[in-house]
């Protein structure tokens, strides 16, 4: 693994690299989606905005998932570059959707359309950071042909409090890849939307489609993961992100509902 780049006296973090890639090309899905839905708007203000309110937002949702270690010691915690969190980079991107798409004038389940393959696949691509820099995002011991070691990551697989030990396997046993999973799954769903979003505008659907079914698609698939998932149970046997993935699958189920019963704003550009 290799959590960090050396080119000469610059060090760059791979993790914050692939999210910076994972930004670009969502910057591109986004500017190609309101080209088809005739919107005028700047893409690349959105993408950087979002970008950072869903990072700030993961981080503090992170952090918040354990108050008592972050409150005992704030600030260095505050300010460390490890440790985020999918759902907390959601709430946060969503928010800062909504106030963009005032600024631009446009209404909010639109904007949100528009944003969620752009959202999917950069996510996407963000976990494969996880993976190269093996920030702890990998799951149980696996004999499965393509398990991986992290032997080197941020957070290794071995050693005396690596994962290997404290589930009874071999010190230098091999682990579910979840990020290569998770970045597969987001390709899908990438692309479920995409042409979903291209049904919705043909056929003259409301808004809220595309991102209720990315509330959906994406709570399964993180619930589904948290499974093989190395995170701790705290909510009746499920992790924080499982809770969060059922709010998320929800949220989702409601907003199909209330667009598809016409309650939504039509669509318009």
């Amino acid at each position: 693994m290799y959590p960090f780049i050396h080119i000469g006296p610059l060090t760059l973090g791979t993790y914050g690299l692939m999210v910076a890639i994972g930004l670009i090309c969502a910057f591109f899905v986004l500017r190609a989606d309101f080209a088809r839905r005739g919107v005028s708007a700047d893409a690349e203000a959105i993408i950087g905005i979002t970008g950072l309110s869903g990072l700030a937002g993961s981080r503090l949702y992170h952090l918040l998932e354990t108050p008592a270690e972050f409150f005992a010691d704030p600030w260095p915690q505050l300010f460390s570059t490890m440790g985020f969190a999918f759902f907390g980079a959601v709430i946060g991107g969503f928010l800062a959707l909504l106030i963009l798409a005032r600024r631009f004038k446009m209404p909010a389940l639109l904007m949100l359309d528009a944003a969620s393959p752009a959202g999917a696949l950069g996510y996407g691509i963000g976990r494969i950071g996880c993976l190269i820099s093996g920030d702890g995002d990998y799951g149980i011991p696996t004999s499965l042909p393509w398990g991986m070691s992290f032997p080197n990551g941020i957070v290794p697989t071995t050693g005396s409090d690596g994962v290997c030990l404290k589930y009874g396997w071999p010190e230098n046993c091999a682990v579910h890849p979840t990020p290569i999973y998770e970045f597969l799954v987001a390709i899908v769903i990438f692309w479920i939307l995409w042409r979903l979003g291209e049904r919705a505008i043909k056929t003259h659907a409301p808004n809220g489609i595309v991102f209720a079914a990315y509330l959906v698609l994406t709570g399964v698939a993180r619930y589904l993961v948290e499974i093989i998932r190395i995170n701790p149970r705290s909510f009746h046997g499920l992790t924080n992100a499982q809770a969060a993935s059922v709010v998320s699958i929800v949220a989702g189920i409601i907003l199909f509902a209330f667009v598809r019963r016409g309650s939504a704003t039509p669509r318009r550009a």
